[in-house]
């Protein structure tokens, strides 16, 4: 089974991107970010075309997330209950599977712009609410993935210059500190549980040839539950759609389970 995630910066603009994509790899579960559209302008049949359903929760002009995926989704919940938020960033459904049901998390995170602004203030409560929310779905679903754009950059060598952008957005100590005690509800950077090689980003800015260049940052992620890590067999970021014309400036992130 295969799961993915990528944020494709609008999806009205992406969407011939993504469905190659799909045709390509043919995930199970493909966790989408920033749509940037509404759920009536949500281009369903399209995916429903390549076999796929498809649950959202969408916004205009900003936000907006989608669990695309080959089994119809069950017990789907938009946003974080009891966290009051007019912005639309986190949608979970259950999905069977021959070992199971798996629980999905999929999460467009705040970006929060400065350290010490209101919007990271905002970003730092929002994430604790989130990190509340998960703690509860860990315990009712013990098979579970929280997946999406993190924005944040947990260690050093998930930045192309960790040092120059020390204590700046996505590398704040309050911001590592918060994925911290995200693996510590037991959840499991997959991407790190294998050698993977260095500099290994899926962000890159659009400006001063960021993906030429490979200054990038490693921000997007799929922390994955104890009882799934034993079936983790490959994670990896494949930068091809990167290089399209009019890309995202996101890279899909890819889990196997076996």
């Amino acid at each position: 089974m295969r799961i993915a995630t990528w944020n494709v910066n609008s999806l009205s603009v992406r969407l011939p991107q993504v469905l190659d994509w799909l045709k390509a790899n043919p995930v199970d579960v493909l966790g989408l970010q920033e749509l940037k559209l509404t759920d009536d302008k949500f281009p369903y049949d399209a995916f429903e075309a390549e076999g796929y359903h498809a649950v959202t929760y969408g916004q205009k002009t900003y936000n907006g997330v989608a669990l695309i995926t080959r089994k119809p989704a069950d017990d789907v919940v938009r946003n974080i209950p009891s966290h009051e938020d007019v912005q639309a960033r986190v949608i979970a459904g259950t999905v069977e599977t021959h070992t199971g049901p798996l629980r999905v998390i999929n999460c467009y995170f705040v970006n929060g712009q400065e350290p010490g602004s209101e919007k990271f203030t905002y970003k730092m409560k929002w994430l604790g609410a989130l990190e509340n929310w998960v703690r509860g779905e860990m315990q009712k679903h013990p098979r579970l993935i929280v997946m999406g754009d993190f924005n944040v950059a947990p260690e050093d060598r998930d930045s192309f210059d960790p040092v120059g952008l020390k204590d700046t957005i996505h590398h704040t100590v309050e911001e590592r500190t918060y994925f911290q005690n995200m693996i510590g509800l037991g959840l499991t950077d997959a991407y790190r549980m294998f050698e993977q090689p260095e500099k290994s980003y899926s962000w890159w800015d659009y400006r001063m040839l960021g993906f030429q260049k490979n200054r990038g940052l490693r921000i997007d992620h799929i922390l994955v539950s104890d009882a799934l890590k034993g079936s983790v067999s490959a994670c990896t970021i494949d930068r091809a759609p990167r290089k399209n014309k009019q890309p995202s400036d996101h890279a899909p992130v890819i889990v196997t389970l076996d």
